[in-house]
């Protein structure tokens, strides 16, 4: 990572998975302390998407007018700081608010640092973005390593949590001073307030829908499920979200060469087809170490999926923002409503149903995985002076 753009880029992903890591490992804690059951809890993780909607369809309008560096170093710090919330909830009302906030500044988020991802990777004219999404994976195991510590421990998770925000919004604007500072874009080169995706983008945001919605459900509730159904312990529970994590962490790093020696294609179908042997041993597994090593292949299969297709929407998009923030907006809505969903079907059947039906998601995303074939590419493009 010798270019600074691609240096700050790849910090911003490393904050945004630390967020995410330090939530799912505590979310056993906030159930028992709400005395949520899985469908009440499933309502809460209903919250999170209601905010991805609302901001991510507009979150490339706002990194036009004010400069992708302006946006990140406003939104990032805000949504780092609300990780302090869900613990906080006195009750299921005000634990759903605190998950829509969150969402809402995750789905903003994700949306300009995946465009300018695809930036970097027109820059330096290779891609980057398996490996981008490999320090989100950094981050998320760093933030589920400290929350294992902190359930073994037995500490509060809002003290947990309050400490872990007040840390991470004050790394965020001194990581992301190699960003190009950029000019506000003219009125008539910003894109509208609400883009509805292209073709092309809805084709490849099929692909996305099928796995965020396993991706992000199995973050909620790979701890809560191999406590429920293999008895485990919470540190093991924390656990079994750490396999899936460091597992996919560990690919994401691989995966740049991999694409580059099979093409995205390839590389997604012989990925969706390894995240289905998984999720079917999770779902078959009684005993917490087949469980685990179920999560592990889910965590390896699904690693370059996701960021194929931010990779692609971004190429075909009429430009950059509006291309990831399409297909953004449909994987959030319905990746991060799976959770939800997923309660209330555990709910009504059983925890290794929900992952069977996951198996049927990665089915799908082999099935579909020509639509990430890409029209050229990516190029270099020649950093002005002074850009960074």
């Amino acid at each position: 990572m010798r270019h600074p753009h691609h240096r700050a880029i790849a910090a911003a992903f490393v904050l945004h998975g630390i967020v995410t890591g330090s939530l799912v490992t505590r979310m056993p804690w906030i159930q028992d302390n709400l005395g949520l059951d899985p469908a009440m809890l499933g309502l809460a993780l209903f919250c999170p998407p209601l905010g991805a909607l609302l901001t991510m369809p507009t979150a490339g309008r706002l990194a036009h007018r004010l400069g992708a560096r302006t946006a990140l170093r406003v939104l990032l710090p805000l949504h780092c700081a609300a990780l302090a919330l869900p613990a906080l909830a006195p009750g299921l009302g005000g634990l759903c608010l605190a998950m829509f906030l969150l969402g809402a500044g995750a789905g903003a988020v994700d949306v300009v640092m995946n465009a300018q991802g695809v930036e970097v990777e027109r820059r330096i004219g290779r891609s980057v973005m398996a490996g981008l999404h490999g320090m989100w994976s950094v981050g998320n195991f760093a933030g589920a390593g400290v929350g294992v510590l902190a359930g073994h421990v037995g500490l509060d998770a809002r003290v947990h949590h309050a400490v872990m925000a007040a840390l991470l919004a004050a790394a965020a604007v001194p990581a992301l001073r190699g960003v190009p500072v950029g000019r506000p874009a003219p009125e008539e080169q910003v894109p509208p307030r609400f883009a509805l995706p292209s073709k092309a983008v809805l084709v490849i945001g099929l692909v996305g829908v099928c796995a965020m919605a396993a991706e992000l459900s199995t973050m909620q509730w790979a701890a809560i499920h191999t406590i429920a159904v293999t008895g485990a312990s919470e540190a093991v529970g924390a656990g079994a979200y750490a396999a899936f994590a460091g597992s996919m962490m560990l690919a994401r790093f691989a995966g740049d060469a991999i694409i580059a020696r099979l093409g995205p294609v390839r590389a997604v179908r012989y990925a969706a087809a390894l995240a289905t042997l998984g999720t079917a041993v999770v779902a078959a597994g009684r005993v917490p170490a087949v469980t685990l090593t179920g999560f592990a292949l889910f965590g390896v299969g699904m690693a370059v999926v996701v960021p194929l297709v931010f990779a692609a929407a971004g190429n075909a998009g009429r430009d950059t923002a509006t291309g990831v923030a399409g297909v953004g907006t449909m994987t959030y809505l319905a990746g991060m409503a799976a959770p939800g969903v997923s309660g209330w079907l555990a709910e009504a059947t059983s925890f290794p149903f929900v992952f069977w039906v996951f198996a049927v998601f990665t089915t799908m995303i082999g099935l579909l995985a020509g639509a990430l074939r890409p029209a050229a590419a990516p190029r270099a493009v020649p950093v002005p002076a002074g850009k960074g």
